[in-house]
C-alpha cells in the first residue's frame, strides 16, 4: 500500500554548492548525507515538514544521474512514495503492466527501494521506498 509522498529528488552537479541554498537560504535541516555507490550517487536528505528533498550528485560519470544531468541539466529527478512492502508493491505493479526498473527492492538512502520506469508513468521516474530506519 502506498502510504505517502516520501521525497522529491533533485539531480545536482554539486551537493556542496547546492546544499547551502536549501539549509542556509531556505532554512531547512540536513538530516542525512552519504554516498550510495551501488546507485552511483552522493545523496543528501533535507527535511521539509513530513517529507524530504533528496539531492543527488553523480559519483559514476556513466551512471543514471550523470546521464540525466547531461540530457536535462539540474532539476527534479524523481518522486519517491513510501510503501509498506517494496517487493509486494513491485510485484503487484508489474502484474498490472507497469514497466519496472527493479523487480526486487535494493538498499537506498531512503531504505529498501525499487524504481518504476518513467515510460509507464507519463515521463515521471517513481521510486518506492520501504523505511528501514
Amino acid at each position: 500500500m502506498i502510504k505517502k509522498l516520501d521525497h522529491i529528488a533533485v539531480a545536482v552537479k554539486s551537493i556542496d554548492e547546492t546544499l547551502s541554498l536549501y539549509t542556509d537560504t531556505l532554512g531547512l535541516k540536513l538530516i542525512k548525507r552519504e554516498d550510495v555507490p551501488d546507485q552511483g550517487v552522493k545523496a543528501a536528505l533535507i527535511q521539509i515538514g513530513d517529507s524530504e528533498i533528496e539531492l543527488l550528485e553523480p559519483l559514476d560519470p556513466n551512471g543514471g544521474v550523470a546521464r540525466f544531468l547531461e540530457r536535462n541539466g539540474e532539476g527534479m529527478h524523481h518522486i519517491c512514495l513510501e510503501v509498506d512492502d517494496v517487493n509486494a508493491e513491485l510485484k503487484a505493479l508489474g502484474e498490472k503492466g507497469v514497466q519496472l526498473i527493479d523487480k526486487q527492492g535494493r538498499p537506498g538512502l531512503a531504505g529498501l527501494v525499487g524504481f518504476l520506469h518513467p515510460r509507464s508513468l507519463h515521463g515521471v521516474l517513481i521510486e518506492l521506498a520501504q523505511k528501514t530506519h
